[in-house]
């Protein structure tokens, strides 16, 4: 089975994390896991005349390994195959199509991320995330 777990950084991303782990790591069913970044893309044009695409990648990617480190230091001593990759653009669209891409066959994610204003009782994110896919979301508070 293949799972994304969408990870952010936040403390509800790993708990997310952590669940999927415990309670398939010693199943006995395959399982493939599948760790996603999503950075927001700098999309002002003054932003972009001063600053090479090239150093706006290696943007991406450093915020996206610090993001995904505690992740993948889980991930190292699960014994758990898992993949990881850094996307950019809007948080939820990129989920969903890269669980799409990638052929997962549920996502699992926290209820609340590191956004700023969220909905009362689920984030928005996960909101998004689960009008947008066909695919269960299981959800972690």
């Amino acid at each position: 089975m293949k799972i994304l777990v969408p990870i952010d950084g936040s403390e509800n991303s790993l708990r997310a994390l952590r669940h999927v782990v415990s309670h398939h790591g010693g199943s006995g069913e395959a399982i493939e896991l599948h760790l996603l970044n999503v950075q927001a893309p700098i999309a002002s044009g003054a932003v972009k005349m001063f600053i090479t695409q090239t150093q706006l990648n290696d943007y991406y990617r450093d915020e996206g390994l610090a993001a995904l480190k505690e992740a993948r230091a889980i991930m190292d001593g699960s014994g758990l195959p898992f993949h990881y990759h850094i996307g950019v653009g809007e948080i939820a669209p990129t989920i969903a199509s890269y669980a799409k891409e990638k052929g997962c066959q549920q996502i699992a994610m926290g209820t609340h991320g590191r956004g700023g204003l969220a909905h009362a009782f689920l984030g928005s994110v996960a909101t998004r995330v689960i009008h947008l896919t066909d695919l269960p979301v299981l959800l972690i508070k």
